[in-house]
């Protein structure tokens, strides 16, 4: 899941992006009250997840076993706006590689088919929502970095902004590595010997080990645009 921004008429609001993949043929599902501009940023995420699937460590062959569905919670309210176009590609591509999304950070931005990360409005709205939620970063549109004179000092001073211009500098700020697979262990326990009356024979006692393996809203109150 990666944490969005919208904008709403009484303030920023934190806007929650979910993507599960499903057994399918490589359709996308889109739930959550989307409007129109959203579902597209929602097709211009997958469509630049499928085009740079090698460099982005992406299995090529996902379409032809799964679906992709994308929900934005609180369905109740409508949503519609560019400006998710970052989180959703950001939580697209972590469901693809399973990579974790940071936590700590909020992010916003439109997106074209080639991965540009263009402007977006409300930032002083998005950037005090992602302060209140107690989030310690924001990602935000290069282009929008003459609009850091807007924010109160004081909550500029409590964030750092992660300033971006693409979507490549946005995966790498965004995903956490790729957790390395834990190593197999296990050892056999050593034969034991058994002593017979007649004669000495010898039992060897094979056992098989064990591996183990690591497994590892502020809800708004008026219409929200991303």
């Amino acid at each position: 899941m990666a944490q969005g921004l919208a904008w709403t008429e009484v303030g920023g609001e934190m806007m929650p992006i979910e993507v599960s993949l499903v057994a399918g043929k490589g359709q996308t599902k889109l739930t959550g009250n989307l409007g129109n501009v959203m579902k597209e940023s929602c097709e211009a995420a997958m469509t630049y997840a499928r085009a740079h699937a090698s460099e982005l460590g992406i299995n090529g062959d996902w379409t032809r076993t799964h679906d992709a569905h994308i929900h934005v919670p609180s369905g109740a309210v409508p949503k519609d706006g560019p400006s998710a176009g970052v989180p959703i590609a950001v939580a697209l591509v972590s469901a693809l590689t399973g990579r974790a999304v940071r936590k700590e950070l909020a992010m916003t931005g439109e997106i074209s088919l080639r991965g540009r990360i263009l402007t977006i409005g409300g930032v002083k709205e998005k950037v005090l929502a992602a302060h209140r939620a107690g989030l310690r970063e924001v990602l935000l549109p290069r282009e929008n970095e003459r609009d850091l004179d807007d924010i109160p000092e004081e909550v500029r001073a409590a964030l750092r902004f992660h300033w971006v211009e693409n979507l490549d500098e946005a995966m790498r700020a965004a995903l956490c590595p790729k957790a390395p697979r834990a190593a197999k262990r296990g050892k056999a326990k050593r034969g034991v010997a058994k002593r017979g009356t007649a004669k000495t024979t010898k039992r060897i006692v094979a056992v098989k080990a064990d591996s183990g393996k690591a497994s590892r809203r502020i809800r708004p109150t008026a219409k929200a645009s991303a």
